[in-house]
């Protein structure tokens, strides 16, 4: 008995054309119509391309793929599969992003800016306890011990992490805008404290207190969440540091049981 045998090259081409076809509608949140499929490939005609579109809806059938083409007015569109629905919001739960509040993010652009600094480095900046905004950054993971300063006490030493970049949309900290660009660096610290923080201890006498450190402004990193995906889409990125909103809600809720820095 004789197998019939498929010309390899057909095979490729095949492959080749849902290929192109596949990257098009992953990449158009809008469906994508024949047409427009057509001025791409162009030697294939709309009868060939809705056969290799249905082609590529059965094999993501097949093997129960995350993704599925949709007809939708008039072109076609990829969209999750509807088993998968729950598993999607499930990670958009996980992933979602807080606003953080001013103090945090005043913090944060402190410790990024600074690294590594002690707790009492923050608060001689800021003019304020940061005991809290610390633990909830810690909680956040945005922030990580990094070590030991070599004086009495041997406080912890804090630096950013990895978790720090992704927030902001940071290939790494040289991505950070210099302190040259911000006129207010320089500025001193305001004297009303209206996020009801207790005032920090002044700095010991002959001890330079740093300088006030200007606003951290995250970059946006370019990504696409399907329509019709899930109900609940991520929210985008953060709001720069000098924009940010007090949040009582972030400070009422940070993680007691964090360790102590002055613990040795």
């Amino acid at each position: 008995m004789m197998t019939e045998q498929i010309p390899q090259e057909s095979n490729e081409q095949d492959r080749h054309v849902k290929g192109v076809i596949e990257a098009l509608l992953f990449v158009n949140e809008k469906p994508v119509t024949l047409d427009q499929i057509k001025r791409v490939l162009g030697a294939l005609n709309a009868a060939e391309i809705k056969g290799a579109i249905q082609s590529l809806s059965v094999e993501y059938e097949q093997r129960q793929s995350g993704m599925k083409i949709v007809e939708i007015a008039g072109g076609y569109q990829m969209l999750s599969s509807p088993g998968y629905v729950s598993y999607i919001r499930d990670f958009y739960k996980t992933k979602h992003k807080e606003k953080l509040s001013k103090p945090a993010l005043e913090t944060l652009a402190i410790i990024a800016y600074k690294q590594p600094v002690t707790r009492t480095d923050v608060e001689l900046i800021r003019g304020v306890n940061s005991d809290g905004v610390i633990a909830h950054l810690l909680t956040k993971e945005l922030v990580k011990p990094v070590g030991r300063k070599d004086v009495p006490g041997r406080p912890f030493l804090y630096g950013t992490t990895r978790q720090f970049l992704e927030y902001f949309g940071l290939k790494s900290l040289e991505d950070l805008p210099t302190l040259e660009e911000f006129p207010n660096l320089t500025a001193p610290a305001q004297e009303d404290n209206d996020d009801g923080q207790t005032p920090a201890e002044p700095a010991a006498e002959g001890q330079t207190a740093p300088q006030p450190i200007g606003p951290l402004r995250p970059k946006a990193p370019l990504q696409r969440v399907p329509e019709g995906t899930c109900g609940e889409e991520e929210e985008g990125q953060a709001e720069a540091v000098a924009q940010a909103q007090v949040s009582a809600d972030e400070l009422t809720a940070q993680t007691p049981g964090q360790p102590d820095e002055n613990n040795a």
